[in-house]
């Protein structure tokens, strides 16, 4: 459990939710709950993967997409239909959104499956497999995936990583202790030479396992003290560096702010696309934008739930049969138009491109439904050619029968002053949405002139859609102006009006009728609106006024401005001495007193000894952990249930000092033999005098036990004498006796199989 939640820390950076650690628990619960019924019950592997898969599907839609929960506990069908899904693409979608996510749609999937399999194979791996330390894998291999699946920036505590490392060196000794004492037990029932050369048959392996994790565990652990005391500034290199992000469209400047571009002289009839199967009146669209802040119309905004801002790749066809409306075809060759944005008709179906670019662009291509606006991130260039199908929606028979949509666009940050004037002359307070908006319009065409401010003709019309822009275009006498200026004008007074509105940057070229083929060229661009329907069908308007003559401009109206009378104040009679004035008060506050340089340097001296000591701690842990292991080992010989258990755990734990001190104990040797190999004071007697307790027909009582035990202490003392501390040292953390029965339960069978007795 410990090790579950260490490594799922490693997804909180992700996530930050409540959510999240539900999910945590509850999964971890399911998945133990199956692994160990799968161990009590012997079910096989297969069955194993079934009933994971069934607590996935029937807890999946509570945990990971608690929105589609029925009463909060029950999967839905739409439910079970994401789920399915967001277990295949979820996972490109988590490496490309801002993090955090929370319980943001189903982006929880990957994190549920994360902690479920971990779990149960962690878990069943411990329980039923014959080499039990490769349960170990489970938690690493979440730790790596919460770390893979983060964000650039190194957000993961140090303390998690240190954390899952320290409980899982502690579990393998724990296990490794736990067999040894399992063998131990079963000596006074089998034999010991066999016991011990099965033993050392596996005594190397074992061995060198268990110094690899010893190295490991040092090179952890001095990564760990590095990591703290020198952080790394740069990114990280994970998977969402990687992955190639989805297309950004606030990363480019928005179309219609280059509209003038397109009128300047020499661009003005350049020829841009050329464009087969639009109809006549139909509109090419550049882009949507619906994002507004007083400077600049943009498509999309900052927030995840702009839905025109969100940019996904195509898949092989769209359906747009609820669009209703009549299909077109069109092909498209790029000449002198250049830009990201791709150039289209109506709602996308399916989009192919052709020509030496077809690979490059189509891997590159992006598409949002919900504005009908298509990108690609490489640039479309002259000589790249596509076909589209799409589907014209129809256009309502009058605008004035139009009830207001739904839609939900960004909020309206700066908007010019005038706008419930300009209302106010054209709208009469009561009329029906529809009609208000189409007196609106009728408004703004009426009292509207075009005027590009380009040629030497036409009167001075400054570029631009800022809130002061369309402030000036409101009051100016008359009203000048062109595209670019009354389809923002005209979207932030249907906004007013309650109707969702949006600009569109596009061409509308003359099609000639009976041919569906047409040069696009500069001075075909143009801008108008879309307003949102109750029937959720975005509606086109053009708000833009016809071209005609202008009138002359009027002259502004001056201001009469009365002059204030001026009051003297009364003369300060002179005084023969005046007092200093008060100081004035401070308004900044002097900056802190710097430290005393002692108490600087105390800190700073405290400040190295802490890191100091805290790397001397993790450097010092798993030698900790070695010599609490053996203490442990030393307490449960000693705290045996019987006498005789006892003295062959004394027996024992002086064997195994003696191989912690780089004694070679033969394989199979008896306790004489051992003795022997040994040397010094009184182990022969010592050997003597467990060998009578074993064998003697009479069973040892608690005194022989006690005596023995002293006995150990004292050869313990013996082979500690005389020998340099680097030695006693290597010996105190030696793994040799603790690798000495690694695989021990596979030992135990093959002593049950031959039915031989052990001493």
């Amino acid at each position: 459990m410990a090790a579950t939640f260490a490594a799922a820390s490693a997804l909180w950076p992700i996530y930050r939710s409540t959510e999240f650690v539900v999910l945590v628990v509850v999964a971890f619960a399911f998945g133990v709950l199956v692994a160990v019924s799968g161990a009590v019950f012997r079910w096989p592997a297969w069955l194993v993967g079934l009933v994971t898969i069934a607590v996935f599907l029937l807890a999946g839609v509570p945990l990971a997409i608690p929105g589609e929960a029925i009463n909060r506990f029950l999967p839905s069908a739409q439910g079970l239909l994401d789920l399915v899904r967001a277990t295949a693409l979820s996972w490109k979608q988590l490496v490309t959104i801002v993090l955090p996510v929370g319980s943001y749609q189903a982006l929880l999937v990957p994190a549920l499956i994360l902690v479920l399999l971990s779990t149960v194979a962690g878990l069943s791996i411990a329980l039923r497999a014959r080499v039990g330390e490769l349960a170990a894998l489970a938690p690493v291999a979440l730790f790596i995936a919460g770390i893979g699946l983060g964000p650039t920036t190194a957000t993961t505590p140090i303390e998690s990583g240190l954390g899952l490392f320290v409980v899982l060196l502690f579990w393998l000794l724990w296990l490794r202790s736990v067999r040894l004492h399992g063998i131990v037990r079963l000596v006074s029932q089998q034999s010991r030479r066999t016991i011990e050369s099965a033993a050392d048959r596996r005594l190397g392996a074992a061995r060198r396992l268990v110094s690899a994790a010893l190295i490991i565990a040092v090179a952890i652990a001095a990564g760990t003290v590095a990591a703290i005391a020198l952080p790394v500034g740069v990114p990280r290199d994970v998977l969402r560096a990687r992955v190639q992000q989805p297309f950004d469209p606030r990363a480019f400047p928005s179309p219609l702010s280059a509209f003038r571009g397109y009128l300047q002289p020499g661009a003005a009839d350049q020829a841009l696309l050329e464009v087969s199967g639009l109809p006549p009146g139909g509109r090419l669209r550049i882009a949507t934008l619906d994002s507004y802040d007083g400077i600049v119309y943009s498509v999309g905004s900052g927030t995840v739930a702009s839905a025109s801002g969100s940019f996904t790749r195509l898949p092989d066809r769209l359906d747009q049969s609820a669009v209703g409306g009549e299909q077109v075809s069109l092909a498209v060759t790029v000449d002198g138009y250049d830009g990201v944005w791709v150039p289209g008709a109506g709602s996308l179906e399916r989009i192919t491109f052709t020509g030496p670019t077809a690979v490059a662009r189509s891997d590159s291509f992006f598409y949002n439904d919900n504005s009908g606006t298509a990108a690609v991130l490489t640039g479309l260039t002259r000589g790249d050619r596509y076909t589209s199908v799409a589907v014209m929606p129809r256009e309502p028979a009058s605008l004035a029968t139009l009830q207001p949509g739904t839609a939900v666009l960004p909020a309206l940050e700066v908007v010019p002053d005038d706008l419930d004037q300009v209302l106010a002359r054209h709208v009469r307070p009561g009329d029906p949405p529809g009609v208000q908006l189409q007196a609106m319009l009728a408004g703004l065409k009426t009292d509207g002139y075009i005027s590009h401010g380009i040629g030497a003709d036409e009167p001075v019309s400054r570029s631009g859609h800022g809130a002061d822009r369309i402030g000036q275009l409101f009051t100016d006498q008359p009203m000048l102006g062109d595209a670019e200026q009354y389809s923002v004008a005209a979207a932030l007074l249907a906004r007013r009006l309650g109707f969702p509105a949006r600009v569109v940057v596009g061409f509308a070229p003359r099609v000639p009728r009976g041919s569906g083929s047409v040069t696009v060229t500069g001075s075909d661009v143009s801008a108008w609106i879309e307003v949102q329907s109750a029937d959720g069908r975005w509606v086109t308007v053009d708000p833009n006024p016809a071209v005609r003559d202008i009138p002359a401009k009027q002259p502004d109206k001056p201001t009469v401005v009365s002059r204030p009378q001026s009051v003297v104040p009364p003369a300060v009679p002179d005084t023969a001495e005046q007092r200093d004035p008060a100081p004035p008060e401070r308004t900044i506050e002097d900056p802190p007193a710097p430290l005393d340089p002692l108490l600087a340097l105390l800190l700073a001296a405290a400040t190295v000894a802490g890191w100091t000591l805290l790397g001397l701690a993790v450097l010092a842990a798993p030698f900790l952990l070695i010599i609490g292991a053996k203490a442990r080992r030393r307490r449960l010989r000693r705290t045996l249930t019987t006498p005789l258990d006892r003295i062959r755990g004394g027996w024992r734990e002086f064997a195994d000092a003696a191989l912690d001190y780089g004694i070679d104990v033969p394989a199979g040797a008896t306790r004489i033999e051992v003795a022997e190999t040994v040397g010094g004071p009184g182990t022969l007697d010592f050997a003597s005098v467990v060998d009578r307790a074993v064998f003697a027909p009479d069973r040892p009582g608690t005194v022989e036990a006690d005596t023995v035990w002293a006995s150990v202490t004292e050869m313990r003392a013996g082979l500690a004498a005389g020998k340099k501390r680097r030695t006693r040292l290597a010996a105190l953390v030696s793994l040799r006796s603790l690798g000495r029965y690694a695989g021990g339960t596979s030992v135990l069978r093959s002593v049950r199989g031959k039915g031989g007795s052990a001493t």
